[in-house]
């Protein structure tokens, strides 16, 4: 099989070689009779997603081109570290490019033998589903919490105050945007409420309304 060897250490370990990984991986491709394709190794934390590690971004990028047919890692946890939602994420992108997985301390919960392959997905999958419901109720738990304490959660509303600034601020011809500067009101807050106010945007080709009014008097 052509396989692609995936290390990675953090840079947070001092002291870690890449090396200590890599050397039983080759020696295990060697024994094995595989083809060694291509080596990716990171220096990052296995928390991080593919945008900050280039090399397993690289990985899953050769991985869907089909340049190997396995990827070898020395444990799951140097695959990622990122939770078990994204990583059951990454094995199952790898298994729909046709490519097996197999972890060198933990064949248990390799991919490359078929007769187990769906078996450990499932399972896995299994787990994630659970994490992301553990997660969820968590959330709401929160919220619920805070709720009860009296905490407003999401936007503040938008004020009497807020509603006058910025009606005031219109009337002068101004501009959307530049009502929103002066108002210091967001300006997606700005875009809504003028429209609900029954303001126009001006076209940035026109002078303001005022203005207009003012050269035909």
């Amino acid at each position: 099989m052509r396989v692609a060897i995936y290390g990675r250490v953090s840079t947070d370990d001092r002291g870690q070689d890449p090396e200590n990984q890599l050397a039983q991986l080759r020696t295990w491709c060697a024994a094995s009779d595989h083809q060694i394709v291509a080596e990716f190794v990171d220096y990052a934390s296995g928390g991080k997603g593919a945008d900050k590690r280039p090399r397993f971004a690289a990985m899953l990028d050769a991985a869907h081109r089909r340049q190997f047919d396995l990827l070898l890692v020395w444990a799951l946890d140097r695959l990622s570290r990122e939770g078990m939602v994204p990583t059951i994420g990454h094995l199952q992108r790898l298994a729909a490019a046709g490519v097996a997985f197999h972890s060198y301390t933990e064949p248990l919960l390799s991919t490359d033998n078929e007769i187990v392959r769906d078996i450990v997905l499932a399972v896995m999958a299994s787990l994630a589903k659970m994490e992301r419901q553990k997660i969820s109720e968590r959330t709401k738990a929160g919220l619920e919490r805070a709720r009860a304490k009296g905490k407003r959660l999401g936007r503040a509303p938008f004020s009497a105050a807020n509603g006058a600034k910025l009606r005031m601020a219109l009337d002068t011809g101004m501009s959307w945007h530049a009502a929103s500067l002066a108002t210091r009101i967001a300006y997606s807050t700005v875009r809504k409420h003028a429209r609900l106010m029954g303001y126009e945007p001006l076209s940035r080709t026109s002078p303001p309304t005022r203005e207009v009014e003012i050269q035909r008097g």
